[in-house]
């Protein structure tokens, strides 16, 4: 059960893709989304809204999400929130690079939105023990 998964911090420089995906959490999943179109928006946003797990783009000007992720671990509250990788760059050698790095999950773009909830709430119960 997703019950403890409420908020999603979504950190997308793509405006359509953070659209989609904002509709897509908010209606079908119910979750309190917040959106950051960067790493340094998210570095911003990300203490004060507390976020249960959050979903970060790979590729972003200024600040990529290696760096954004690695960023976010230095901040109190944040150090621990489970982080999901939404990415075109998503071959096998690539996903086992994102995983040394921390992440809990990958999301390889484009992806299809009907799948993006179940994507999460299974990666959110892994993390957590709740399933196998």
């Amino acid at each position: 059960m997703h019950t403890t998964l409420k908020r999603i911090l979504m950190v997308e420089d793509d405006p359509d893709i953070q659209d989609l995906v904002r509709l897509v959490l908010e209606v079908f999943g119910g979750f309190c989304v917040e959106a950051c179109s960067n790493g340094l928006e998210a570095l911003r946003k990300g203490p004060r809204f507390r976020p249960d797990l959050i979903l970060l783009d790979v590729m972003m000007p200024q600040m990529d999400g290696p760096a954004t992720l690695a960023a976010l671990r230095e901040l109190a509250g944040l150090e621990a929130v489970p982080v999901v990788f939404l990415t075109a760059r998503a071959q096998p050698h690539e996903v086992n690079w994102y995983e040394g790095l921390g992440v809990a999950g990958v999301i390889a773009k484009p992806f299809d939105p009907l799948s993006l909830v179940p994507g999460l709430i299974r990666i959110w119960e892994r993390c957590h023990g709740d399933i196998a």
